[in-house]
């Protein structure tokens, strides 16, 4: 059986998360944001940052996505300008 290839924007590298984040927010929520956060659904950024993410996806500079869990706890995803590593985290663990 062969798999479909899937297009995304941009690739997140390593992907690694906080112990902190890990202990907070289930996987499976993690797991969707990473999702949103790879087909450029940035969150709960503000207007300014998700024309710099926008622009970032293209000109290979650093992409950041807000986030909360269903418990209203807040979370990053930080995907590097590079795109060699992909960072879930509180903002309390930067």
């Amino acid at each position: 059986m062969k798999f479909p290839t899937i297009s995304v924007p941009f690739a997140l590298g390593q992907t690694v998360a906080t112990p902190h984040v890990l202990k907070v927010v289930p996987k499976a929520e993690i797991f969707a944001a990473l999702q949103r956060h790879q087909n450029c659904d940035w969150g709960d950024v503000c207007p300014q940052d998700k024309w710099v993410n926008d622009r970032a996806v293209k000109g290979g500079e650093r992409l950041l996505s807000v986030y909360y869990s269903k418990d209203g706890v807040k979370f990053w995803i930080i995907t590097e300008w590079d795109r060699s590593a992909t960072t879930v985290l509180l903002p309390e663990d930067y």
